[in-house]
């Protein structure tokens, strides 16, 4: 079983932790402190959300600036449309900025959600019988109906 950890940076640990919980996602203790937390979205994916000063211990290279430079666009699935909808005006609630308009490719739904950092998440539903077909072949079965 393949696990994914992400790993991204803020200036305000405990700012992004309240953020990340207000989205639904879980802290894991065992991998939180001072300097990290372990965000939970669900039994193979995590956020470690590290202080900057922690993050530059993992590497030798510049931090990026994730409100002025993109490094990685992170995608999470959700389960319909409407649900989308719902974690992406939660989080704007809770401090996030929301950068682009919405994205309706008939067989795909997103909407982009910038955390109080400025660290990107793109929250997607597609459509079961798109991603079972393809893109093409579903939009082409959908012009048919």
């Amino acid at each position: 079983m393949t696990h994914i950890f992400v790993n991204i940076a803020t200036s305000d640990l405990e700012r992004a932790k309240a953020f990340y919980t207000s989205l639904g996602a879980g802290i894991n203790p065992l991998f939180t402190d001072e300097n990290a937390a372990c965000i939970v979205w669900d039994d193979n994916v995590y956020f470690m959300v590290l202080t900057k000063e922690y993050f530059s211990t993992f590497t030798d290279k510049q931090i990026a600036d994730p409100r002025t430079q993109a490094q990685v666009l992170i995608a999470l699935s959700r389960d319909s449309l409407e649900e989308v909808d719902k974690i992406v005006e939660t989080g704007l609630a809770n401090g996030g900025t929301e950068p682009t308009e919405p994205k309706d490719y008939g067989f795909m739904y997103s909407r982009d959600l910038e955390d109080p950092d400025g660290n990107g998440i793109e929250f997607v539903f597609m459509e079961p019988q798109a991603a079972e077909q393809g893109p093409d072949a579903y939009v082409a079965e959908q012009a048919k109906a």
